[in-house]
């Protein structure tokens, strides 16, 4: 019974990952019909330019209605992939990855369902969920089974579960801040003009990071805790630490410029995509490079 809740959970983490490549195109063919849409326009009448408009809507629609899908699908697969290792299904890479892509995938139908008007960044933002999916479906893949002694606490838990949902939310603020660096620096025209207003991605970036910064903050106590009980002290300078530590500053600087004359739009950009890639270091280097007290969860 263990080892079929496994393989259905595998093959339900392979269709969410399909259904989101799906969802992907769908937001691709309607930014390349956007992109379209000037030239075709230019003394067409009023039936042409509705025909116009509504056909990429479709396709934007089947995008976040396919994604709504691929969401459903991707949480059933995380929880029978805990009922089939008996254990809360975070304790190893592969896990922590796909809720994090998880965590980004819900966070970005929420920006939808808040602001229909982001859709054209949907390419985008499901593009580096389904990398860190194939990352995880094939390089990082572990089999079900348990985890080793220092896993096995409900700080754990609280802690995983925490920097996951917080590390998913900084995804999407990240790639908001990165197109919002396209779309205020004019290069690639073609591409930055269909993109959502400059302003729009700077407070979606902002807003996100809002939400997501306590989180962080969160994790990184309840990761210190849990450390006392598994190691026998709060903090050690352990790489990953010591990384959490920087990202954690640099997301501080950011929002602290984000209230900052002369650092309001541009240069915090800069910092917040600057936390993004620690992030993205952290998640990928120090777990598989560098070795250290958290080398050992799953990653080889």
């Amino acid at each position: 019974m263990l080892t079929e809740l496994a393989t259905f959970s595998d093959r339900l983490f392979v269709a969410a990952a399909g259904i989101y490549a799906l969802a992907m195109i769908f937001h691709a063919v309607e930014f390349a019909a956007a992109r379209a849409k000037s030239p075709a326009l230019v003394g067409a009448g009023a039936p042409a330019e509705e025909s116009t408009r509504t056909r990429p809507e479709r396709f934007g629609r089947m995008a976040v209605a396919v994604t709504v899908l691929g969401a459903a699908l991707h949480l059933v697969s995380l929880a029978t992939r805990g009922l089939a290792a008996e254990r809360w299904p975070m304790g190893n890479m592969y896990e922590f990855i796909s809720a994090i892509c998880l965590a980004a995938v819900v966070t970005w139908l929420v920006v939808l369902r808040r602001s229909p008007s982001a859709r054209p960044a949907g390419p985008f933002v499901l593009f580096p969920v389904l990398v860190l999916m194939a990352l995880a479906g094939s390089v990082l893949y572990v089999p079900t089974g348990p985890v080793v002694p220092p896993l096995r606490s409900y700080w754990m838990s609280i802690h995983v579960s925490t920097i996951s949902v917080s590390s998913g939310l900084l995804v999407v603020a990240g790639v908001a801040s990165l197109l919002f660096l396209l779309r205020r620096s004019g290069s690639l025209a073609g591409v930055a003009e269909k993109l959502p207003a400059a302003d729009a991605l700077d407070r979606l970036a902002y807003r996100i990071t809002i939400i997501a910064f306590p989180l962080f903050t969160f994790a990184i106590i309840t990761g210190a805790i849990w450390a006392e009980a598994a190691w026998g002290r709060f903090w050690g300078w352990d790489p990953k630490e010591t990384v959490a530590f920087v990202s954690w500053v640099i997301y501080a600087a950011y929002l602290h410029a984000r209230a900052t004359a002369g650092w309001r739009t541009g240069r915090a950009a800069w910092v917040n995509v600057a936390g993004f890639a620690t992030i993205v270091f952290n998640l990928f280097f120090i777990n598989m490079v560098v070795a250290g007290l958290h080398s050992y969860a799953g990653v080889g």
